[in-house]
């Protein structure tokens, strides 16, 4: 049984772990990547898969972008450990992440990938005709779900970023130390 559930902060290595094992370093140089640098993801849309075990078998998060004054949600990395896939996680975790996105009252997702994989949940290259990355991408990959029909009407232009930033960490000086 798998049970999808919010991420929180001790999934962080086994995510990162999962995430290096289905993508590689490789995840680092792609134009959504910058996008996602130095930000939170959505509130409430940072997924974890877990087994009947707790192991994290899977993983999807998606992050506050804009073009304009239109603002949407950016779809990535969805990744499936290589020892569950082909069991449905991924299509779990996409429908999960859809439905999560609409109840928060989000218009739109975004994302780069298989237009024929993502086609199933909605997805399509129509709606992203006048966005760019800003970055390099595959024009057919830039694929678009509008959850509030027209929410990308009239979108144009380069996407940025505009979630949360990560907390710069604090510095905590050490004790003083007092002679005796």
């Amino acid at each position: 049984m798998i049970n999808v559930r919010n991420e929180v902060l001790s999934d962080i290595d086994a995510r990162e772990d999962l995430l290096d094992a289905a993508m590689g370093e490789a995840r680092f140089r792609k134009t959504s990547a910058r996008l996602r640098e130095g930000r939170l993801p959505a509130h409430g849309l940072s997924l974890i898969a877990e087994d009947e075990t707790g192991a994290v078998v899977g993983t999807v998060r998606l992050w506050n972008v804009a073009a304009g004054d239109h603002v949407s949600l950016l779809l990535g990395p969805l990744a499936v450990s290589t020892n569950a896939q082909s069991l449905g996680i991924g299509s779990l975790l996409m429908r999960e992440a859809v439905t999560r996105a609409a109840d928060l009252g989000h218009g739109s997702i975004l994302l780069v990938g298989d237009a024929p994989y993502y086609a199933r949940f909605g997805f399509s290259a129509e709606p992203t005709a006048k966005l760019r990355m800003p970055g390099p991408y595959e024009r057919s990959r830039f694929l678009a779900h509008e959850l509030v029909p027209g929410a990308l009407s009239g979108a144009h232009g380069v996407l940025r970023a505009t979630g949360l930033l990560v907390p710069a960490p604090v510095a905590i000086e050490p004790a003083l130390q007092v002679a005796a």
